[in-house]
């Protein structure tokens, strides 16, 4: 009952009323942003879903568009300033996620949504994560988050998914508030993001 009806109602009334109280919050950022980055302080992406559906991601900015001789960006760490190491250590670049939360796109907790081609890269268990509603905060985000290895991740999320329930919500919304008081976990050992997944062929567990 919760899994199917009563978690979609809680995300609604929950992102809404985080809305209302963050927004002017989510103003001055907006704004602070658009000045900051020369234009637009939206990052926008799509990203799939539950049952892989796409749908478009919303964060604000943290690196810049910066390019070398060539027309390429620059490497993530060094696109990425000094406001966006700010959103990132207090979590403020996910905010906007709040939209994708309210209109049914994601929930509060569950597997962070990650990128449209890594789809065809996950072996069948891992692609288990797509179960449910991916997710602002989720299991593996507080045991660990960009530190952990992409198994490690993959691990947590399907765990998450065979476990959901309003206590794991509610444990996973607590164990958040205290990583982000503490700056657990934005970076990965070897870059500013987290490398990318690049699959693992021939397993299929």
């Amino acid at each position: 009952m919760y899994r199917n009806f009563f978690k979609r109602m809680l995300d609604f009334i929950l992102s809404l009323m985080a809305i209302v109280l963050l927004f002017p919050i989510l103003v001055f950022l907006t704004i602070t942003g658009a000045f900051l980055m020369g234009g637009n302080p939206f990052f926008t992406q799509e990203r799939p879903g539950k049952d892989g559906k796409i749908f478009k991601l919303v964060k604000f900015r943290s690196m810049n568009n910066k390019r070398d001789e060539r027309g390429e960006l620059l490497p993530d760490e060094k696109r990425l300033t000094y406001y966006g190491k700010f959103l990132r250590n207090t979590s403020f670049d996910e905010l906007p996620e709040l939209i994708n939360i309210l209109k049914g796109d994601m929930a509060i907790v569950g597997p962070r949504p990650l990128l449209v081609r890594y789809l065809t890269r996950y072996s069948k268990t891992q692609a288990r994560r797509h179960e449910v509603r991916p997710g602002l905060t989720g299991l593996a985000q507080v045991n660990g988050r960009n530190a952990i290895s992409w198994e490690e991740k993959f691990r947590y999320d399907v765990e998450y998914v065979d476990n959901l329930s309003l206590m794991l919500d509610i444990k996973i919304i607590l164990m958040t508030v205290l990583k982000v008081v503490k700056r657990d976990g934005i970076s990965s050992e070897n870059s500013a993001t987290m490398e990318e997944f690049m699959g693992q062929q021939g397993k299929d567990e």
